[in-house]
């Protein structure tokens, strides 16, 4: 049986928020680790399958490489009927990509002649007027993702971000005319088509603009964005499954823990609140850059003394701006990160060998990082406890994991995941 709707996911938290809003929309949906082997087999009984990549800062060319290939299993093994390019709702990635040299690969490959951008998400209040991104209310380069650590973002303008990256043209969809429903829109991009213009960012402001955009958008074998309009798509496509999506069972003896990776203004006021409640350990960036063995102990065997506390001991690198530039200038960039993600990588499979069995994890690198080292491979979808951030487990392992993009979620995620309702 055929899908409706295949995801290549440009990181670990979208692929999970994207998933999430399908599944809240009433399909079923599972998500696949990493690119998919040539002879895997589709999951049977499924709307919508996500593959998630970690492709969203890697050089152009390998992105491009990585995703043609999931599209191919996606066309050939899944039978999809329809391809989602999925990026963030911040469109974040390099200076130089790879939101555009993925697009174009795809359009080739599917034959598709235009593609429609759609990355807001309303409900996570990431909006888009007049081609411009708004986060919060906020232009995106003045909401705090001029600052980000790995792709900072410091241009509203979807229209002059992404024309350097893309071979054709770029143009927008106005509000007004997304507002008139899908006919309109339909007969706008036929313009825009005749002009030239083969990548479209279109304007949102509302889950109602989301849901004229997926009836326009639904025949066409392409499309790019958040997460938002994936959702729309399942509201406007009922589910062809047989069997309902199914609630998630916890471990009966939970033993949880959070991982912090994140410096988003959200994540630090996450972590600011969490830390009022549970035991917090703060990486040690120079130790971590040291790479010694005994500091991974000490840390694994601090989450242990923690783990039957009332609230999951915090693990956490997250660090606001001021602090984030310190450390760069001092270690470089890239050398900081990587040796944090190193750390969180040696840890998590110390606390797996230790029994920790339920995952809370905030940022995207970290979460594909401890995804990576759990040796996960396909996880089922459950519960959101925020929007975009669902429970999902490795029914295989029995695992739990909610893996949190920065900026999701409000202050008290870290105690609202622990109500384990899934």
């Amino acid at each position: 049986m055929s899908i409706q709707l295949g995801v290549i996911a440009d990181d670990f938290t979208g692929a999970t928020d994207i998933a999430s809003f399908m599944s809240d929309n009433g399909w079923k949906v599972v998500q696949i680790i990493g690119e998919p082997s040539i002879d895997a087999v589709c999951p049977t009984d499924v709307d919508a399958v996500v593959i998630s990549l970690k492709s969203r800062s890697i050089p152009a060319e390998i992105a491009v490489k990585q995703s043609l290939a999931c599209l191919r299993w996606l066309k050939e093994t899944a039978q999809a009927r329809q391809i989602y390019f999925k990026y963030c709702s911040t469109f974040d990635s390099t200076a130089a990509g790879n939101i555009g040299q993925v697009s174009d690969a795809l359009m080739a490959a599917c034959g598709a002649q235009q593609v429609v951008h759609c990355p807001a998400l309303p409900q996570n209040f990431r909006t888009v007027i007049h081609a411009h991104l708004f986060v919060n209310g906020r232009l995106l380069n003045q909401s705090g993702m001029e600052n980000h650590p790995i792709n900072p973002m410091r241009d509203a303008n979807l229209c002059q971000v992404l024309a350097p990256q893309v071979k054709g043209h770029v143009g927008s969809l106005n509000l007004a005319v997304i507002q008139q429903g899908a006919a309109a829109i339909t007969q706008r991009l036929a313009v825009l088509a005749r002009q030239g213009i083969n990548h479209v960012i279109a304007d949102t402001l509302t889950v109602h603009d989301l849901d004229h955009l997926a009836q326009a958008l639904v025949q066409r074998p392409l499309l790019a964005g958040g997460s938002g309009l994936a959702g729309s798509l399942a509201k406007y496509l009922p589910s062809q499954t047989t069997a309902a999506a199914h609630a998630l069972t916890f471990p009966t003896q939970k033993k949880a823990v959070v991982l912090s990776g994140s410096c988003s203004v959200m994540t630090n006021r996450q972590v600011a609140h969490y830390r009022q409640f549970a035991a917090h350990f703060a990486l040690d960036v120079e130790r971590c850059i040291a790479a010694d063995p005994a500091y991974i102990r000490q840390i694994a065997d601090w989450v242990e003394q923690h783990l039957a506390d009332s609230f999951a001991p915090l693990v956490s690198a997250t660090q606001p701006p001021a602090e984030i530039s310190v450390i760069q200038q001092q270690y470089g960039e890239q050398r900081a990160s990587l040796a944090v993600e190193e750390t969180f990588a040696q840890l998590t499979r110390q606390l797996l060998e230790r029994g920790v069995n339920i995952f809370i994890v905030a940022g995207g690198e970290t979460s594909g990082t401890v995804v990576n080292q759990l040796g996960v491979n396909i996880l089922e979808i459950g519960k959101s406890i925020a929007p975009g951030v669902p429970w999902v487990r490795d029914a295989q392992l029995g695992l739990m994991m909610a893996l949190k993009s920065g900026n999701f979620g409000n202050e008290d995620f870290f105690c609202l995941a622990q109500e384990y309702s899934a």
